[in-house]
C-alpha cells in the first residue's frame, strides 16, 4: 500500500483574472498535418496555406507583445516571451458557412438555411491547433510545451453570434494566462 505524505497538487485551475495577452488574427486558418516525401529524407508540408497563416499568426503575435510606448530610436520595444506553465483559449473563425445541408445532418431533424451549426469538417481543429501553436514558439510563448492547459479550442464559422468569433472574415483570438499558482 502506497501513502501519501503530503496531498495531491490541485489540479483545477481557476482563471478569473484577464489574460497575459491577446492575440487577434486575420487570415485563414490553416492546418498543419499531413506532409509529403521529397526524396533523401525531405519531407514537404502539403498545405500551401500553412505558410502565410503561420506569418498572419507571427505578425499578430508580435504587434500583441509590443510594449506601448516603448522604443529605442526606431525599433520597437517588445514584453519577453511568456514561460512557465501556461494556460491558452484558441478559437478559430474559418470560411462562411456553407448554403447547403451538411452530410451529417440528423435525419428527422428539420433543416433551414437560416439556421447556423458548428462546422464539423475539415480542416481538423487538432491540426489548426497545431500549426498556430508552432508559429506562436519564439514570438510569443518560449516553446509550446509551456502550455499546459486549453480553456478553450474551438471552431466556427464566420458571424457565428459566440465570443471571440471574429464576425466578418477568417481568422483566430488567442488568449494566454500565465499559471503562477502552486498549491498542495
Amino acid at each position: 500500500m502506497t501513502t501519501l505524505a503530503e496531498p495531491p497538487l490541485n489540479t483545477t485551475t481557476q482563471l478569473t483574472s484577464p489574460p497575459d495577452l491577446i492575440i487577434t488574427v486575420y487570415g485563414t486558418p490553416a492546418p498543419q498535418g499531413s506532409k509529403r516525401h521529397v526524396g533523401n529524407g525531405v519531407m514537404l508540408e502539403m498545405s500551401k496555406r500553412l505558410k502565410p497563416w503561420r506569418q498572419d499568426v507571427k505578425e499578430a503575435a508580435l504587434i500583441a507583445m509590443e510594449l506601448p510606448s516603448a522604443t529605442i530610436g526606431a525599433v520597437q520595444l517588445h514584453r519577453p516571451l511568456l514561460d512557465g506553465p501556461l494556460a491558452a483559449s484558441i478559437v478559430f473563425t474559418i470560411r462562411e458557412q456553407p448554403a447547403g445541408k451538411p452530410t451529417w445532418w440528423p435525419g428527422g431533424v428539420r433543416w433551414s438555411k437560416s439556421l447556423r451549426w458548428r462546422p464539423a469538417s475539415t480542416p481538423d481543429l487538432s491540426k489548426l491547433l497545431r500549426s498556430t501553436e508552432d508559429a506562436l514558439t519564439g514570438v510569443a510563448w518560449k516553446d509550446d510545451a509551456r502550455v499546459v492547459e486549453y480553456t478553450r479550442l474551438a471552431k466556427y464559422y464566420v458571424g457565428h453570434d459566440a465570443d471571440d468569433v471574429i464576425p466578418h472574415t477568417t481568422g483566430a483570438v488567442i488568449r494566454i494566462w500565465k499559471l503562477t499558482e502552486v498549491t498542495r
